[in-house]
Order: C-alpha cells, then structure tokens, then sequence
C-alpha cells in the first residue's frame, strides 16, 4: 500500500476538521501537521507535498488531529501562542490570550509616553502576556502581575523566565487590588507608598447566563475562573474599581477589556467613583467595543 503524503493528510485532516466544526479547519490543520511534523512554520508543509509519511510520522499526527477534532485549543496543542511577538506558553491553567487583547499594550504604550519608569499594575494576568509585553515593550517600566490562581501566576512565572524578563517584572498572588500591598509595592517600585502610573485589567467578563453556551474551546477548556463575571458579567470589574481609590498617581489611566454590550453600563455607573474619570469605549481592529478606559483625578 503506497505511503500518504503530506498533501493528502493535510486534505484528509481538513475535511475531518470540517465534519467536526472545527474553526478554520484548513488553518489549524496546517498547524497542527507543521507542528506535528517538526517543521519550522506551515510555509515548510508547501515545499513538502509530495513527501510521504512513515508510519511513525503518522503516529504522532494521529493524536494531535484526535484533541483538535474534540474541540481542545490548537495553543494547547501546539504548545504556544504567539502575543505581540512574544511566545507565550498556553495550557489549561489559564485563558488563552486572544489577538484583541494585544491592543490594551498599545493604549499603554500611548498613555505612559513621556513618564519615566512608569508603575504598571496588571490585575488577572493569566499567562502574563499582557504584563510580559508591557515590560519588555515600555521602556523602563517596573510591572506588578496579580492573580488570584496559583496556577496561573506560576504559568506567568515561566512564560516570564522564558521571555528573558527579571526585575522589571514582578507577580503577587491574591483577590484583585489586594494582591497589591505595600510589601509587594516595595519591591517592584522601592516605595510602599508608590502610587500606580497605569492598571490594566482582562478580568472575567462573561455573564453566568452563558455557561454551557460559549464555544467547546472555551467551554471546555479554558478554566472557569477566568470567564465568568457575575450575573452581568462585571462583578470583578466594579468590585477592582472600587478599590482604586488612592493608589493610583494623578491622571493615571485605567484599561479595561470588556464585553460589547458592557461599555454603556459602565459609563452610566461612573459617578460610582467619584475618584475616577470615565475617558471613553474604545473598539478593537474587528470594529467592535472592546476596552473602556477611566483615568484618576
């Protein structure tokens, strides 16, 4: 029986994926095989058509396939994700980091220019991504990363070590702003009385209602934690708002990733903090609402 070759797996697997109603099926099938077959990039599998596949080769696509088809992330499968050009390590212990999110690292970016060794906090970093970009892309800053899942600090942890980051990036384990006490402030800022220069937050914002009804990746296995935020989704959001009075310096912003629908909420609740100034709903490069923003009086 004459050997399959790379093209004829990668149809077999994309229409396998389509049966499955697995997203962008010939995408993922791409990864997973480049992946699979120890290839730099997916550009390799164009100049390998016509190789045929050992049946030990076979034996490690096999599975891979199988956990794309039951619906299990392609980053936990692959390993990795890529976030702003940074690898970032993805498992079960933490929400995987969408494209979007990339975009609350540019509205620091601009928000902080000028400031020298800005203090950021994060608050949920979950893989870190958001936290590791912010310290290798903002220039002298001193970043705090918090969250209240021992598992996904130590995920951080190692996508922070794999990223070449030190002491410019710091983590601390606990509920929201708790997390930030003075010992913690200490280390990062060498003053327990440091006021924050920016807080930047991805925080669990999908209603309660929708459990069971989100796609199986997320569903499935992206920790519970992580997504659901209350009855409307922002129990986190205002409980963290909430505890911003006097921590953060003077005209300090706050970025916030929420869900579309939740931006006009959050403006009308406002004078909740008087401490605060709500500075606007921001869309994402989808055209959709994505961040709302507030900045300290």
């Amino acid at each position: 029986m004459p050997q399959m070759t790379v093209l004829e797996i990668l149809n077999r697997t994309k229409a396998f994926f389509e049966k499955k109603g697995v997203p962008d099926p010939l995408l993922d099938a791409q990864y997973i095989i480049s992946h699979g077959l120890g290839m730099k990039n997916r550009m390799d599998l164009y100049l390998n058509f016509e190789k045929p596949l050992t049946p030990a080769e076979l034996d490690v696509l096999r599975p891979l396939v199988a956990r794309r088809a039951n619906r299990e992330p392609l980053q936990h499968i692959v390993g990795d994700t890529s976030f702003r050009g940074h690898s970032i390590k993805c498992d079960p212990r933490a929400l995987v980091p969408r494209p979007e999110t990339e975009e609350l690292v540019d509205m620091a970016k601009n928000l902080l220019n000028g400031i020298e060794t800005p203090f950021i906090v994060e608050v949920g970093t979950g893989t870190g991504a958001i936290a590791i970009a912010c310290a290798k892309e903002i220039g002298s800053s001193r970043v705090l990363a918090t969250d209240i899942s021992e598992e996904a600090l130590a995920l951080a942890k190692e996508n922070a070590e794999a990223n070449g980051l030190g002491e410019e990036l710091k983590f601390a384990q606990g509920d929201l702003l708790d997390a930030v006490t003075g010992d913690v402030v200490v280390k990062i800022a060498d003053d327990a009385s440091a006021k924050i220069d920016c807080l930047i937050a991805n925080l669990p914002y999908i209603p309660d209602g929708e459990k069971g009804k989100l796609q199986p990746e997320v569903d499935k296995f992206d920790p519970a934690l992580a997504l659901y935020g209350g009855p409307d989704g922002l129990t986190l959001v205002r409980k963290m708002l909430s505890q911003t009075e006097g921590k953060l310096a003077s005209g300090a912003p706050i970025l916030l990733e929420i869900g579309s629908e939740q931006a006009a909420m959050l403006q009308s609740e406002a004078t909740n903090y008087p401490w605060l100034e709500f500075t606007g709903a921001h869309k994402d490069f989808c055209g959709n609402i994505r961040f709302v923003s507030y900045k300290a009086k």
